[in-house]
């Protein structure tokens, strides 16, 4: 029987290389940015009773260009595709794009827009930010719990204390939540809440300015500290995996470097001995 393993291994091959190509990269990587444009444009009525048929043509155009290159993509690497996040990530985006966006699945219309986060996984700088964002979650988790703690015990004690004055603010243990979800944001904190609280409890200001030190400065810079901590550690494992790499990639060149030049040695031995037994020239 006739091998067929040969050929389609090899054209698998090319096909990666293609897909693979850092010109295809920047070809989809426009695309998405065209695309971008074409779904932004999409949401203005005036421009779309002009130009309407136009840039459904070239969305569909596009998305068509993105379902080759999923195709590509998972039989190139089959089984591989599924365990990669960020291949499976534009697969979903792909196959949201091809649900027909009708009935009780027109909500999918507006998900379209999600084609332009494959933005993260063809640029390799964002795709490292969101490693390290998501790398940090753990992190992240601990210090919302602790925030949250937070928010319930001084949320308990603002409706006890000013709840029955302004019960629009702190009338519930659930409004009293938003009120001071809203005085963690800074936004018309003093003018808007405090000064009024103080007019009836001048003392208001001891429950108001250690709430904003601490859930305001403290935990959000936190926040921002756990997020740093997690972009330095991936930073420094992805640097270090390169380093492994490269270091592979040396002993492999230096292995192969050192068994061509045992057999150069071994054919230069075979050729003194050639040229030792050779008799000597007569007169």
């Amino acid at each position: 029987m006739p091998d067929t393993t040969a050929p389609d291994t090899h054209l698998r091959r090319r096909v990666q290389a293609l897909v693979e190509n850092p010109r295809t990269q920047r070809f989809i990587m426009a695309l998405i940015l065209v695309n971008a444009v074409v779904l932004g444009l999409e949401t203005s009525a005036e421009v779309m009773a002009r130009v309407g048929p136009l840039l459904l043509a070239i969305d569909k155009a596009i998305l068509a260009v993105f379902v080759v290159e999923i195709t590509a993509r998972l039989w190139v690497h089959r089984g591989a595709f599924f365990r990669d996040p960020w291949s499976v990530f534009d697969f979903s985006v792909v196959v949201i794009a091809l649900v027909p966006a009708s009935g009780p699945l027109a909500v999918l219309r507006a998900l379209r827009v999600l084609r332009v986060l494959r933005l993260l996984t063809v640029v390799p700088s964002m795709r490292r930010v969101v490693g390290a964002l998501l790398s940090a979650i753990p992190g992240l988790g601990s210090i919302a719990m602790v925030l949250a703690l937070l928010f319930y015990v001084f949320a308990v004690i603002a409706t006890k204390l000013f709840g029955q004055a302004f019960p629009d603010w702190f009338g519930t243990l659930g409004r009293s939540l938003y009120t001071l979800f809203q005085v963690m944001t800074l936004e018309s904190w003093s003018m808007g809440i405090a000064r009024p609280v103080m007019e009836q409890f001048p003392l208001a200001w001891a429950f108001f300015v250690p709430f904003i030190l601490i859930a305001t400065f403290t935990m959000l810079n936190l926040f921002i500290a756990v997020i740093v901590s997690a972009m330095q550690t991936f930073n420094a494992e992805e640097a270090a995996t390169t380093v492994a790499a490269v270091d592979q990639a040396r002993d492999h060149v230096e292995a192969d470097v050192h068994v061509q030049v045992g057999e150069l040695r071994k054919e230069i031995a075979e050729i003194k001995a050639l040229l030792l037994a050779r008799p000597p020239a007569g007169p």
